[in-house]
C-alpha cells in the first residue's frame, strides 16, 4: 500500500478521474440481470464504497466518469464472438438503451458535471469508446477504477489504462466479482502488478489532505 503522501500525490484532484464501471441498475441494482454479482456488490460493501468515492469526488473537484454497457433492442453492433455475449443476450433483464437497466444505480449519485459514456460493444470501458479522448482532454494522469466486475470489465479497464499511458489506481474494496473470493485473488495476483492498490478510506483521506493543503 502506498503512503498517504504518495497517494495524495498520485490522486491529485486536478489530474485524477474517477471511473465507475457498469454500476448500472441492470447489473448491480435490485432487478439485475446478474443477481449473484449484484448481491456480492452490495453485500461486500463495494457499491456503497463506490457511492462514497463519487460523493467525495464531487466535493473535491475530481472529475467523475460513469462507463455504462448497453445494447440496442435489435442487437445491431453488439458482439457475438464469445460465450459471455451469447449468454447475456438470453438473460431476462437486458441492458437496453434508454431503459431503467442502464441508469446508474443507487446509492451512486450522478452530478451535472459527470460524464456518462455508453458502449454498445466489447468488454472494455476504454477500448473503442470516448473514454480515452475525454481523459486526455481533461488532463487525466491517474485513473481511479471502481465498479464491476472483477472477473472481466475491471481488469480490462486497468490493462487498457496502463497500455494507454495512464496510472491506474484500484480501491480494492470498491470493486466486486463472483465468486466472492475471486476478487481478492485477482487483486493480489494480477491487478497489484500493474496498478496501485488502495482502499476507499485511504482515497478519501488523500483527498481530504489535498483539500487542506490547498
Amino acid at each position: 500500500m502506498p503512503s498517504y503522501e504518495q497517494l495524495r500525490e498520485l490522486l491529485d484532484p486536478t489530474t485524477t478521474v474517477l471511473l465507475t464501471v457498469e454500476c448500472q441498475q441492470g447489473v448491480v441494482g435490485t432487478e439485475s440481470a446478474l443477481p449473484e454479482l449484484a448481491q456480492e456488490a452490495r453485500a461486500s460493501g463495494a457499491l456503497a464504497n463506490v457511492a462514497r468515492l463519487v460523493s467525495a469526488a464531487h466535493g473535491s473537484g475530481v472529475q467523475v466518469l460513469h462507463a455504462v454497457a448497453e445494447r440496442r433492442p435489435d442487437g445491431r453492433g453488439a458482439n457475438h464472438n464469445a460465450r459471455l455475449f451469447r449468454a447475456a443476450a438470453r438473460l431476462p433483464v437486458q441492458q437496453l438503451s434508454g431503459t431503467t437497466a442502464v441508469r446508474i444505480a443507487p446509492p451512486i449519485e450522478v452530478a451535472e458535471e459527470d460524464f456518462v459514456v455508453r458502449r454498445l460493444h466489447g468488454l472494455s470501458p476504454l477500448a473503442g469508446t470516448d473514454v480515452d479522448p475525454l481523459l486526455r482532454n481533461l488532463g487525466c494522469r491517474t485513473l481511479l477504477v471502481t465498479g464491476v466486475s472483477a472477473n472481466v470489465a475491471i481488469p480490462n479497464a486497468v490493462f487498457d489504462a496502463v497500455n494507454l499511458g495512464y496510472t491506474a489506481c484500484v480501491p480494492a474494496d470498491a470493486i466486486a466479482g463472483v465468486p466472492a473470493d475471486y476478487t481478492p485473488a485477482m487483486v493480489r495476483n494480477t491487478l497489484a502488478l500493474v496498478a496501485t492498490v488502495t482502499t476507499t478510506q485511504d482515497v478519501l483521506g488523500a483527498w481530504k489532505r489535498a483539500g487542506r493543503a490547498d
